[in-house]
């Protein structure tokens, strides 16, 4: 092989199954661009939009500006040990759970993430198909052939992909106010007391709510952020996604509930896509089309990213075969209609994400100093247990504490949990 071939299939490397090398990190621009393109999007505007819905204009925003708070020192905690270290998530999760206990942790959430890609793919045939009548299995898998075909390219046709996304949403956030406020009062947002529903949401679910939307690539955020040249570059990259992206998003669905431009608001959510048919100016019908290929196209193609890293590593293959190989399985489900029975199931698996991410902050942030020069182990059994304690923490807040945020205290038990436990473990060394 030439000196050149070989430094363009380096330049291409993904870096699977090792840190990605100083040499090879990328600017803050393209970092801050994957993740900036990530969260704004029109599926993460529904959220927004349900929890406003079910709570009122200001006890919703409160609720996401809470879980955006909390996402920020979670994400920017992982993204800062990536930016540092180089490592993927999985690389990190071997240093945690295990060399054999890792492919616990990274197989369940590389399963969750492609089950998000499904969900997304499937949901840009449906809004097409109701904008312009197409056939929606025709319409999801010619995108999801599309979005395989973009993440086949790696970290830099992320990098792009964000890049136009993000300033997109804002565009088709703003023609839709336009529309909208044609016939509804954007003046009348502030005293918006919510949906009478029958069985109303409560703070706690709300948040849970909106970091669940997230809580899976949050998590895995280090495949992105491995890319920045160090640890602060790797956190300036993540504000990009939490608090910014995510509240425009989100923000801006809460806006179009509150503003009543949304039919049945605690269904839809801050779906807005509705808004930007029906008006007849051929223009708008193109803009809308790309705005929905290139704006779920980014959460799709970031999640299959994950997906296929993560699982490129556990079988000891590469990103892009994983990629082609998930990306279909996914356009099959999608194709099948299954996507639409993935979302509340999703959402409860994000429920038992946030302790996982929490024993990793536990241990390779707050005991960093002493897990220096830590000899490997097959399976770290604290790691996993704790993991465990604070997903059944979280499920039981879920089932029987429904006014507190499952995810939040997911979060705090599996940390607690996790220091407690190695605690006790030294002392009975000592002994």
């Amino acid at each position: 092989m030439s000196d050149t071939a070989t430094t363009d299939a380096t330049a291409s490397a993904e870096f699977e199954h090792e840190p990605v090398p100083l040499s090879h990190r990328k600017s803050l621009y393209t970092v801050s661009a994957v993740w900036f393109g990530f969260p704004m999007i029109l599926t993460n505007a529904v959220p927004g939009g349900l929890v406003v819905a079910m709570l009122g204009f200001w006890q919703g925003v409160g609720a996401i500006l809470v879980a955006n708070a909390i996402m920020f020192v979670y994400v920017s905690l992982l993204s800062w040990r990536a930016g540092r270290t180089g490592k993927s998530f999985s690389l990190q999760a071997i240093e945690t759970f295990g060399t054999a206990g890792y492919a616990i942790a990274s197989g369940f959430l590389s399963t969750v993430v492609v089950g998000w890609f499904a969900f997304n793919t499937g949901a840009t045939g449906a809004t097409l198909s109701e904008a312009f009548g197409w056939n929606e299995m025709l319409v999801a898998a010619v995108a999801g052939l599309v979005f395989i075909a973009v993440t086949y390219l790696g970290i830099r046709a992320l990098s792009v992909l964000g890049s136009i996304a993000a300033p997109l949403f804002i565009v088709a956030v703003i023609i839709a106010m336009v529309i909208a406020a044609q016939t509804n009062d954007f003046s009348a947002v502030f005293g918006y007391a919510g949906e009478d529903v029958p069985n109303p949401m409560t703070f706690g679910v709300a948040v849970t709510a909106i970091m669940a939307t997230f809580a899976d690539s949050g998590t895995m955020t280090a495949d992105f952020t491995r890319w920045a040249r160090n640890g602060k570059q790797a956190v300036l990259a993540t504000i990009t996604a939490f608090p910014i992206a995510s509240l425009v998003a989100q923000l801006s669905g809460a806006v179009f509930v509150a503003a009543g431009a949304i039919a049945l608001p605690a269904v839809n959510g801050g779906n807005f896509a509705p808004i930007l048919t029906g008006t007849g100016n051929p223009w708008l019908n193109v803009f809308l089309l790309l705005f929905v290929v290139i704006n779920l196209g980014s959460v799709c193609t970031h999640c299959l990213y994950n997906g296929a890293l993560g699982w490129s590593h556990l079988t000891h293959s590469t990103m892009r075969l994983l990629t082609l190989i998930l990306g279909v399985i996914g356009v099959i489900v999608a194709v099948a209609g299954a996507w639409q029975y993935f979302a509340d199931w999703l959402a409860l698996l994000g429920v038992l994400v946030p302790p996982l991410g929490a024993v990793l902050i536990a241990d390779q942030i707050i005991l960093a100093k002493r897990n220096t020069g830590r000899p490997e182990k097959k399976f770290r059994g604290n790691a996993l247990l704790a993991w465990a304690i604070g997903a059944a923490a979280a499920l039981s807040s879920h089932l029987f504490i429904p006014m507190l945020s499952d995810a939040v205290v997911g979060l705090v038990v599996g940390c607690v949990a996790y220091l407690a436990l190695e605690q006790f473990s030294a002392k009975k060394e000592i002994h």
